[in-house]
């Protein structure tokens, strides 16, 4: 399964090579009357510490849950703590901004099942 992993949720793909061939292609589809929806990850994060969220503080814990909580064990990465107002607010933020700046239409939330069951939606055995 390929995954990617997230480490700016303000920039977008780098298939775009710079942000206003994103746009243009987004007003192109409008102007086809296409909506257009961005699959947005807010359910994990990066673990790399150079370029992430991860130990921005000096902490695994500023965004995240921490010790096992807040680790994705299958696929390596750091889960929010949605129980923080300051990870609301910074998870809305980059809603609204990709909504605003990019003219986005809607959002496909990729790994909801790990925003709501603490087992990920897996089956272990």
């Amino acid at each position: 399964m390929l995954r990617y992993h997230v480490t700016n949720f303000f920039a977008p793909s780098s298939r775009c090579e710079i942000p206003d061939e994103l746009k243009s292609l987004i007003d192109k589809a409008h102007e086809l009357g296409l909506l257009v929806l961005m699959d947005i990850v807010h359910s994990y994060s990066s673990n790399n510490t150079l370029d992430g969220l991860n130990m921005f503080d000096g902490t695994d814990s500023q965004y995240f849950h921490s010790r096992s909580r807040g680790y994705h064990w299958m696929w390596d990465f750091h889960l929010f703590n949605y129980g923080s107002l300051e990870v609301l607010r910074f998870l809305l933020s980059n809603a609204r901004w990709w909504l605003e700046e990019f003219k986005f239409d809607d959002f496909k939330f990729d790994g909801v099942t790990s925003m709501m069951y603490t087992h990920h939606g897996l089956e272990l055995c």
